[in-house]
């Protein structure tokens, strides 16, 4: 048996450390080639945007928040105009996203603290980012990465999904996994120029392919060496 034909061997019994890791580079690669192209699936034409639409997205779909930000954003535009909103207006423009109350006070509150504390620009560190009413570390990230390129690693439910099948982290059988301690054992794995694009193609692989409910292990380009493949599709479907 070739190394190449080894490393796409689903993992038997125990694996040591050397041979997760290479697994996932190696998983990593397949993901790489099934999604050439990894975007952030939210619309935005600058960090504020995005910030705002990141914002949305809690508990949400893309999808849905790209449906009311051209009409939120034309009316608007920057984090001035957006602190002196009416409450009730800003509610109805974003109620289709959901939890419209508590997301119109977070961009009310962001909007204004931009404004006074940082000159209208959005911030480009992680604890200032995370000072901002509403923005946690999953937001901070996909802004830090998408908006200024600085390294960042988002874990979304699809992120923490898709990484505890691959057994990608140690805490895979944990029923209520910390989105921090993920964060932390992944980026040590690969180098910080990959951290925006494997999130990715990660979240790409779970909205397509390994779904919460009924994941399509018979069509998933990783099920060769997935350790959930045959647990999940059931032996008689292999």
């Amino acid at each position: 048996m070739t190394d190449a034909s080894s490393n796409r061997k689903r993992p038997q019994g125990r694996e040591s450390k050397a041979r997760r890791l290479a697994r996932m580079h190696e998983e990593y690669r397949i993901l790489c080639q099934v999604f050439p192209e990894a975007v952030c699936a939210l619309h935005f034409r600058n960090p504020f945007e995005l910030l705002v639409a990141t914002v949305l997205s809690a508990q949400t779909t893309d999808k849905r928040v790209n449906s009311v930000t051209p009409e939120l954003f034309e009316r608007y535009p920057d984090p001035a105009t957006m602190a002196q909103a009416q409450p009730a207006e800003l509610e109805a423009i974003i109620h289709p996203v959901g939890f419209y109350h508590a997301k119109a006070r977070h961009l009310l509150g962001l909007s204004l603290m931009l404004t006074e504390d940082y000159g209208g620009k959005v911030p480009q560190t992680m604890e200032e980012l995370t000072s901002l009413p509403g923005v946690g570390r999953k937001t901070a990230n996909v802004v830090l990465g998408n908006a200024f390129n600085i390294p960042g690693f988002p874990v979304d439910t699809h992120v923490t999904r898709v990484t505890g099948r691959l057994r990608w982290r140690t805490d895979w059988r944990s029923v209520h996994p910390d989105p921090v301690k993920i964060e932390h054992e992944i980026c040590d794995c690969f180098p910080p120029e990959d951290w925006t694009n494997l999130s990715h193609r990660l979240i790409l692989h779970g909205r397509a392919t390994c779904h919460a409910r009924k994941p399509d292990c018979l069509h998933c380009p990783l099920a060769e060496t997935c350790p959930s493949a045959e647990i999940l599709a059931g032996p008689s479907s292999r």
